[in-house]
């Protein structure tokens, strides 16, 4: 038979490439993937903090660090050439626009003034030395927010300057705002890049073992003809040729299966064939020892009449047995069956053989209680099965002279049918020994009809038990 040949998997599609790659990916996640995002959260936080633009919420929302930083320097350029009386009256409106911010100014002559109600403890006048203490608290106090302006704009205007203060927690500071969010995405990013990775090998995995799963599942579940169902091949990797091997497998076994059904086909036919052609030639030669035991012969030759016809009887039974196992093996008898009294059924096959064990000079022992006994058989093949013992016995036990048939008793509580003889045992040599066609039978129907034939054979006799294989009843079950 020509080797199948398997196809080849390539690197690149098999599983271990595959593999391989996640594996790769793994190694390089912490050394080079979290490095670049690191970078790449840089990038644009540097992109997104020197392009801020408030959101639509901020817009509305005055108390910004940058609205706040615009609008002081917006108006201090606005004030240039104003009178102080004027200053001191629009810083007011201001306050009153913003009661949050603390606010004052100093003019040129260096007299701080405070308009609105500004909580913060300033002096009369403003000197140098007040400056260097006021920029000094503004660089410490981290929890709050200053801007100074120049009154015009320009330094050179000598028009004073004015300052600004609000604590930090009620301002919205855009650009930390900006930061987290950025913050959020890059460590959103990673999570979503480790959460792809193990998703992948999840991926990866799971198809593996569907596809095991499938092979298992071809492999039990079975139609008609008891062989598995093919599988569709789609991918050339390890699997796939384990697929296709597996395919392979399935060919020759159901190549195999329809050559040994044929060879059975051709051996039943066969057999059937020689048992109906050799009646005919044996019933011509029974008429003809039939119409000699009526001529005049000598002692000698009647004597080997005798024998020619009991040999003729056995040729007869063999063929009858030969057809009887050829048509049971292809399930043209059926078993019916039904709930019988089996102690009756011996009884009356040992009435029926009696006669010829007293011509065959044996002592038959039937010991048997009066109590039924039930087993669901086939009465007609349960006769058949003690039909085919009891010629064993008178065949090859004819030297012990002996048959018994008992009722026992085993260890579970079941009643058991003992057929024993005294014979040579089976694995005696035997001139009438024959190639076991009726062992067969019986064994056969024994294991059709859930029975169990226990034998043991010594050079002093044979016991045959019969019981059921399990329970009080054996395994056939009553039609309807």
């Amino acid at each position: 038979m020509r080797k199948e040949k398997l196809p080849k998997s390539r690197f690149r599609g098999s599983l271990l490439s595959r593999y391989l790659l996640i594996i790769v990916i793994a190694l390089l996640f912490i050394p080079v993937v979290f490095p670049a995002s690191l970078v790449g959260y840089q990038f644009v936080q540097s992109i997104i903090v020197g392009n801020i633009s408030p959101e639509p919420e901020a817009k509305n929302d005055p108390y910004t660090t940058m609205r706040l930083e615009d609008m002081w320097h917006r108006e201090a350029k606005r004030l240039k050439g104003n009178t102080p009386e004027q200053i001191d009256a629009r810083i007011g409106e201001l306050h009153a626009a913003y009661s949050k911010v603390d606010m004052f100014w100093v003019d040129a002559k260096s007299r701080v003034r405070q308009p609105g109600t500004s909580k913060l403890k300033l002096p009369q006048t403003w000197e140098a030395a007040d400056a260097v203490a006021y920029m000094k608290r503004y660089r410490e106090a981290t929890q709050q927010f200053s801007v100074i302006a120049f009154i015009g704009d320009d330094q050179k205007l000598k028009q004073g300057f004015m300052v600004m203060q609000v604590s930090r927690s009620e301002l919205r500071t855009a650009g930390y705002e900006m930061s987290a969010r950025t913050s959020m995405i890059f460590f959103g990013i990673i999570l979503l890049m480790f959460l792809l990775f193990i998703a992948v090998s999840w991926m990866f995995f799971v198809n593996m073992r569907r596809r095991l799963l499938r092979l298992q599942s071809a492999m039990t579940v079975q139609d008609g003809s008891n062989l598995p169902n093919p599988i569709l091949i789609k991918k050339t990797d390890e699997i796939g040729q384990l697929e296709h091997a597996f395919n392979g497998m399935v060919v020759r076994l159901g190549s195999s299966q329809r050559r040994e059904r044929e060879e059975e086909e051709l051996r039943k036919r066969l057999i059937a064939n020689l048992s109906h052609d050799l009646r005919t030639p044996l019933t011509v030669i029974r008429s003809h020892v039939y119409s000699l035991q009526k001529e005049q012969l000598s002692d000698k030759g009647r004597q080997l009449l005798k024998l020619t016809e009991t040999k003729l009887g056995d040729l007869s039974g063999l063929i009858d047995n030969l057809l009887s196992y050829n048509l049971l093996t292809s399930g043209k008898y059926t078993l019916d069956p039904e709930r019988c009294d089996v102690l009756r059924i011996v009884r009356e096959s040992a009435a029926a053989w009696y006669p010829l064990w007293e011509k065959e000079g044996f002592e038959a022992d039937i010991d048997l209680p009066e109590e039924p006994l039930f087993w669901i058989i086939d009465p007609q093949w349960f006769r058949r099965i003690l039909d085919n013992l009891f010629q064993n016995a008178v065949r090859h036990a004819r030297s012990g002279q002996y048959i018994g048939l008992h009722a026992r008793a085993l260890p579970g509580g079941q009643t058991a049918i003992l057929i024993s003889d005294k014979g040579q045992g089976m694995e005696a040599s035997s001139g009438d020994k024959g190639a076991g066609i009726g062992l067969a039978i019986v064994g056969f129907l024994t294991r059709e009809m859930g029975i169990v034939m226990d034998i043991s054979s010594t050079s002093g006799g044979t016991n045959i038990l019969i019981y059921p294989a399990s329970g009080s009843e054996p395994g056939l079950k009553l039609k309807g």
